[in-house]
């Protein structure tokens, strides 16, 4: 089995801080030569599949545009999803041997209108035996809060029993936590090239896109390679023929 070994190896007290806070930023994984590359792939294939519509469709699409497993549509954005740097940061913040979930664009239209509300993400997973979690959100152009930066909520991840809600709904996660309303979150604009990581269980949100350019971040997420599946219906997982109990593996699950 292979295991990322770190090129740029991140400093303790950023390790330190991700454990405890619960999410990190981390500056220049990519250039502005790549960044401008790996965006217009992924502006090509959202494009290419009519994802781009113009804010037509549900609220949710208006806040978000996705799709999901781009690296298996794309020797391109596969680069970059199992770039050996990322890897190695991923598992370096994680603490235990990491596999792929999954990756997805992330994408909010110009002048979307719409904020992608707090919330979990280890809610939505398939996953048992899945204690550390992580994903990597990459900023493929500048993003500051007007164009759909992130805000986390330090020290959230330890909320381990909260179950998914609606991520057009401002007060969808305070409703199960009401204590959340009034906790502390911190908002970290990226410029190009830099990411933010962050823990499945990390409370988190995306401000709308005020600005005339689209926003493309591309996200990776990580599992322990100890995850199971749980049984619950989800579109990675989808007449792939696991069981519940199964450990998720597999060449669309590499290990890094």
């Amino acid at each position: 089995m292979s295991t990322a070994t770190a090129l740029r190896p991140l400093s303790a007290d950023l390790v330190a801080g991700y454990r405890s806070r619960g999410f990190c930023r981390v500056e220049g994984l990519l250039t502005p030569a790549e960044c401008a590359r790996y965006r217009a792939e992924s502006l090509r294939l959202a494009a290419e599949d009519g994802r781009l519509t113009g804010q037509a469709g549900t609220i949710y699409r208006k806040a978000l545009v996705q799709r999901v497993n781009i690296w298996r549509d794309s020797p391109v954005m596969a680069e970059l999803t199992l770039h050996p740097q990322l890897c190695a940061w991923a598992s370096q913040l994680a603490g235990v041997p990491l596999r792929l979930w999954h990756d997805h664009a992330l994408i909010k239209e110009p002048m979307n209108g719409a904020a992608t509300e707090f919330h979990q993400d280890q809610p939505y997973w398939p996953h048992t035996h899945s204690p550390e979690p992580i994903s990597a959100w990459i900023a493929l152009q500048d993003v500051p809060p007007e164009r759909g930066c992130m805000s986390f909520i330090p020290g959230s991840q330890r909320l381990t029993q909260l179950g998914a809600t609606d991520l057009t709904d401002a007060g969808g996660l305070f409703a199960l936590r009401p204590e959340l309303a009034w906790a502390e979150r911190v908002t970290l604009p990226l410029r190009a090239g830099d990411l933010t990581f962050h823990h499945g269980r990390t409370a988190h949100m995306a401000n709308p896109n005020a600005t005339d350019q689209h926003r493309v971040a591309h996200t990776v997420i990580f599992m322990p390679r100890s995850t199971r599946f749980s049984g619950s219906g989800h579109v990675v997982t989808h007449e792939m023929g696991f069981q519940p109990g199964d450990v998720l593996q597999g060449p669309l699950f590499p290990e890094v």
